[in-house]
């Protein structure tokens, strides 16, 4: 079966007051998703985010980001009006997030709503649905508000450490701001699942995205310490990261937490079936990020500022999949295996039977090892001509030196390649492949340069901030990606 679809995040939708949402443009953009032939919608994950603004660093792994409440949605349900969503400054740019400007006052504008809302059987029945997780996500964002922003490691030793009595006085003194976070969550919920039902009534599905690793400044880790490698004092014995290499000469220091895989075998890996189901409560198909740590993972000791002094220690392996798999059936996950990969990461991964990723950018890199050279591909992968890590295909031409520019003209058997169409014609080369699954950034589709890049590793400013334009995605772009991906045989009607 040849798919293919659309990689775009929720936060780069048009949407008004700052920030892409789970507004009409959502909608509309399944719209022209369906008009375009296209199958699938790649988004990257919805958790809420702190420092940084990245997804994968997110406050709770079960969480949605409140940001991507529609604010008109709640016009409609008489919980705001349309001068309380103009009232606050969300950004002067259209086309880049303002995420300081977003913080100090989407909450005022919420808090609002929340003092107007009434709490019906729904709202009870999704408390009780989601407690599991939820409980402990808003109390904790509740003492962090209280402690002004801090991490749980820096609050007073009674909260940090979880003493039953204080917190029990927290639910008292704060019980106000823990309803507030759960207003936010079941708004969230309620908005998300009719956007997923509208997507799939369409033909199209979600594919969502859940990093390995949780950060360490999470209720995950706060409220359950045992699931990592802490220490007595609940700090991190080592943290996360990737070796040194052709890219960065002192690797990547992630500073994610470590998972204690002992602790989970014992609970046959109960917490990652948990995580793993509730995924798939939200989307259709799952994208594990930095898949190669479950092979191995790279352990680097707390307090290092680069992650050269780290070292690769065994992960649980395919263990952990048959345990899910037992739990929940056959799962339909990608693997995001990029970077170099071992014997064993590729016995993995065909033990599991998960696809694996392909990018047509690395194909052309003399830094890659690994050949991603679209006549290499088997069926079972899923193809991309870059991810949010990459920069755009034609921002990529433009800074990749000449022997990859010259490499990639050969091996399209063109002397030349036009600035204004150059993408497509490596679109092409992964709609031409023999890949189930073929994912290609928005960027990519409109010819964009580095400018709508979303993401550069191991920078901080910057990232997570390009947005589309309203009306950028016009009818005459449709009708040529649907063009495109019926001679391929790929859309959704022939899949």
């Amino acid at each position: 079966m040849r798919e293919s679809g659309i990689l775009l995040p929720i936060f780069a939708l048009p949407s008004k007051y700052g920030i892409g949402c789970f507004s009409k443009e959502a909608y509309e953009f399944v719209d022209q998703l369906k008009e375009a032939g296209q199958s699938k919608w790649q988004i990257l994950p919805l958790g809420p985010t702190g420092y940084g603004d990245s997804p994968y660093q997110s406050f709770s792994t079960f969480a949605g980001n409140p940001y991507f409440i529609d604010l008109k949605t709640l016009r409609k349900e008489g919980l705001l009006t349309k001068a309380e969503c103009k009232s606050q400054n969300f950004g002067d740019q259209k086309d880049r997030i303002d995420y300081e400007a977003l913080y100090f006052g989407r909450f005022k504008v919420l808090r609002k709503a929340f003092h107007r809302f009434k709490k019906n059987d729904e709202y009870r029945e999704f408390l009780e649905t989601n407690k599991d997780w939820l409980t402990e996500y808003c109390l904790y964002m509740a003492i962090k508000d209280w402690q002004g922003g801090k991490s749980w490691i820096e609050w007073p030793k009674e909260y940090r450490d979880r003493d039953p009595k204080a917190l029990e006085k927290a639910k008292e003194e704060l019980k106000e701001e823990i309803d507030f976070y759960r207003f936010q969550q079941f708004e969230f919920d309620r908005q998300w699942k009719k956007l997923h039902a509208y997507a799939n009534r369409q033909g199209v599905q979600i594919i969502g995205d859940i990093p390995i690793y949780v950060a360490f400044d999470s209720a995950d880790t706060w409220a359950n310490p045992e699931l990592f490698q802490f220490d007595g004092e609940n700090l991190p014995i080592a943290v996360a990261g990737c070796p040194p290499d052709a890219f960065s000469a002192t690797g990547q220091l992630w500073g994610n937490p470590l998972y204690d895989w002992d602790y989970h075998k014992k609970t046959d890996y109960e917490w990652w079936a948990k995580r793993i189901a509730y995924s798939f409560k939200l989307y259709d198909k799952v994208r594990i990020d930095h898949f190669r740590g479950f092979d191995e993972y790279y352990t680097i000791p707390y307090g290092d500022e680069t992650a050269v002094n780290g070292c690769w220690k065994p992960g649980p392996g395919i263990e952990l999949f048959q345990a899910i798999e037992k739990k929940l059936g056959k799962l339909d996950i990608i693997a995001e295996d990029l970077g170099y990969l071992t014997d064993t990461v590729l016995k993995l991964l065909k033990d599991t039977g998960f696809p694996g990723m392909k990018v047509i950018q690395f194909a052309f890199d003399s830094r890659e090892a690994a050949n991603y050279l679209p006549h290499t591909y088997i069926p079972n992968c899923v193809v991309y001509t870059g991810t949010h890590d990459n920069d755009t295909t034609r921002g990529w031409y433009h800074n990749v030196d000449k022997a990859c520019r010259d490499f990639a003209k050969e091996y399209l058997r063109k002397p030349a390649l036009d600035e204004d169409t150059l993408s497509w014609d490596f679109i092409a080369m992964a709609m031409g492949s023999v890949a189930d699954l073929c994912i290609i950034p928005i960027q990519d589709f409109l010819c964009l340069d580095e400018k709508a890049r979303i993401n550069i590793p191991s920078t901080l400013g910057n990232n997570w901030v390009w947005r589309l334009k309203k009306g950028q995605i016009t009818e005459a772009l449709t009708k040529e990606i649907y063009r495109m991906t019926k001679m391929y045989g790929r859309t959704a009607e022939e899949s």
